[in-house]
């Protein structure tokens, strides 16, 4: 009785001390995560610094490079007009398209010696109630500036209309004898310059400013609203004149997250302290449950040995602490052998003991990746073979973690597989190309033949000329200078060829279509004469697209070959091939149509097909590759007949074209 007495105190302390623990723990567990936040909002409030000064040298060196592209353009047109004779005219040509090509410029002026306007674009006079080019004294103070000095200037910043900032580039015209015959001043509105200038993400996260020393705000653009928590500021030169660059940044108002977070270890400490409360009741179902253990590890132990799956245990510092039956036949090593082993494991393969210790240093810092990883394990007997293994934590009865259970698959013979379906693979592939390489050789044989053709018939019209004897220089000249072109032609057939065959895809840069179509009416309008074919065409004013330009020729001139080919019967009267070129929110939609003989209905669907084909001297590759070439520019390419053909026959093709702007 008294030992039993004698052991209910210590029994109790030691029960106490149990509850106390997991009690400071949760302490000290709260005051690691609080100073956890802190670092954590000081590490934020640190990044989003270095971002905003990242950011903003980013933006000045933008708005430089563009200011400076400008400035390189306007100067190089005062140095033309120092020596051009037809100085209006080179200032307009090039003044319309700086302006098409800068939106953030809105005028561009010419200016004698004597500061008056000698033209003026958009408008020729500009309107001095609204621009007063030099009636403010910072543009006239910088004009006088540049007429002194003779260099390229900018004013400080002034206002016009409705309150603008604007700012001036001028720059002189120097005359043959190098004094100044006048000046080109380019008008930038600074709001204009940020709206065109600065991209709209960087709006997102910030407010953009133009400022001066005195604080003196003249243009800003932004897209959210509220308190900027930091601001970096940097000078703005050019065009300087104590410009500078000011960025603030904003901090987004939800802190929902942090709350969360904060309420979250509230609730685990709440529930842990909860939790201590039945670890009472806990400690009296111990021997009862004790009991049941044994019994549990018993029938685990007995499913385990019948595992095919092998199964290894670890401690935390990467001791192995146990290895079923089905590991220790997988690597041939006894349990005698492999409990108890640190790194380097008898089962590591000694080439790859780098890999394998780095590896388990990852496993071991709870990086292991939670799909599984691929190993190269080594058998008593030195044989190599392919595992898989998964990683988990080794959670002992109270819930600690005591070290790592793997899950280990021998996947040598999928990994065969694998490999001989990689092969497979790879041999496709080649056949593809084979594939590739043949229908190219069509294209080339297909398209070389009209500009093959070409040089025959300007080689036997030279040679004729030469024959009769009254061929001169001037003669002969146009006639070589277009086999010259049509030889430049089938060469750059021969490399689009290859190039398509060498890097599997074609090269799309920004193309005016208009020009394609005027360069394609050029090569058919012979033959068009021939065939007593009258061609028309109407092409709008249209941005450039992106594509190869040698494959839209290509898909062009077949077109208009085949509509010619089918007027072949048509009175001549008849005979018209027109070209339309519409623009819609889709893109462009360019029609080709005739008044020929038409399609029939039961070759419609066939029409498109490789090596189909109704003519005797036909290859049938020609519409095929056409539709390939479309595909590829993500367009679409097809057929319909004619409705308003005065022959009551032809056909029109139709084919569209995305409108992706360089």
């Amino acid at each position: 009785m008294t030992a039993t007495q004698s052991a209910s105190p210590s029994t109790t302390r030691r029960i106490r001390w149990l509850l106390a623990l997991p009690k400071l723990g949760i302490v000290l567990l709260l005051a690691a995560l609080v100073s956890l936040l802190w670092l954590l909002h000081r590490n934020e409030i640190e990044e989003d610094r270095a971002a905003l000064i990242k950011d903003v040298l980013w933006l000045e060196q933008s708005l430089q490079f563009h200011l400076n592209s400008n400035e390189e353009q306007i100067q190089q047109l005062a140095l033309d007009m120092a020596s051009l004779p037809d100085r209006r005219k080179a200032f307009r040509l090039r003044a319309e398209h700086m302006l098409k090509n800068s939106p953030e410029v809105t005028q561009i002026l010419w200016l004698d010696s004597e500061r008056k306007v000698v033209d003026a674009l958009p408008s020729s006079v500009p309107p001095e109630q609204e621009i007063e080019a030099f009636g403010p004294s910072a543009a006239s103070r910088a004009h006088d500036l540049v007429m002194q000095l003779g260099k390229t200037h900018y004013s400080e910043p002034f206002f016009l209309g409705s309150n603008r900032a604007h700012i001036e580039l001028i720059v002189p015209i120097h005359s043959d004898d190098q004094h100044i015959a006048g000046t080109l001043v380019v008008l930038y509105p600074l709001e204009t310059l940020l709206a065109n200038q600065v991209p709209w993400w960087f709006t997102e996260k910030y407010k953009v400013e133009i400022v001066d020393d005195n604080d003196q705000l003249y243009a800003s653009k932004t897209r959210i609203e509220g308190n900027g928590d930091q601001r970096y500021v940097i000078p703005f030169d050019p065009p300087g004149s104590g410009l500078l660059l000011r960025v603030t940044s904003y901090r987004s108002a939800d802190n929902s997250v942090q709350r969360s977070l904060v309420a979250a270890i509230i609730l685990l400490a709440a529930g842990v302290f909860w939790s201590l409360w039945l670890v009472r009741d806990l400690m009296k179902k111990r021997s009862r449950a004790e009991e049941a253990l044994r019994s549990e590890h018993a029938f685990r132990a007995a499913m385990e040995d019948s595992l095919t799956v092998g199964m290894r245990a670890r401690d935390l510092n990467g001791c192995v602490i146990y290895v079923n039956p089905a590991f220790c036949k997988m690597t041939g090593f006894s349990p005698e052998e492999l409990v108890g082993a640190t790194p380097p494991m008898p089962y590591w393969a000694p080439e790859q003991l780098e890999e394998s210790y780095a590896m388990h240093q990852t496993v071991l810092a709870g990086e292991a990746p939670d799909d599984g990883f691929e190993m190269t394990f080594m058998r008593k007997n030195g044989e190599r073979f392919h595992a898989l293994v998964y990683e988990a934590k080794l959670i002992d009865g109270n819930g600690k973690h005591t070290g790592w259970m793997a899950s280990v698959l021998d996947i040598t013979e999928r990994k065969r597989a694998e490999e001989l379906a990689r092969q497979q693979q790879e041999q496709l592939q080649f056949t593809s190309r084979l594939v590739t390489m043949g229908e190219m050789a069509s294209t080339l044989a297909h398209e070389l033949n009209q500009p093959l053709a070409a040089i025959a018939s300007y080689n036997t019209g030279c040679l004729n000329l030469m024959a009769s004897g009254q061929a001169g220089v001037d003669d002969i000249r146009p006639a070589l200078e277009k086999m010259g072109v049509q030889a430049q032609r089938a060469g750059k057939i021969i490399r689009r060829v290859h190039d398509f065959v060498r890097k599997s895809e074609p090269k799309r840069a920004p193309c005016q279509l208009g020009e394609v179509i005027e360069d394609c009416l050029g090569f058919i309008e012979p033959e068009a004469r021939k065939r007593h074919v009258r061609i028309e065409f109407d092409i709008p004013p249209m941005r450039p697209v992106l594509a190869d330009r040698l494959m839209l020729e290509q898909v062009l001139l077949n077109l208009m070959r085949n509509g010619m080919e089918a007027m072949t019967n048509t009175p001549a009267g008849a005979k018209l091939l027109r070209l339309g070129v519409q623009v819609t929110t889709e893109g462009l939609r360019i029609s080709v149509s005739d008044n020929g003989c038409g399609i029939a209905p039961e070759i419609r669907d066939k029409l498109f097909t490789a090596f189909f084909t109704t003519k005797p001297e036909g290859m049938g590759v020609g519409l095929s590759i056409c539709r390939s070439i479309i595909e590829f520019h993500r367009g679409r390419l097809w057929a319909e007949d004619n409705a308003h053909s005065p022959t009551g026959s032809g056909t029109i093709f139709h084919f569209t074209l995305p409108l992706d702007t360089a």
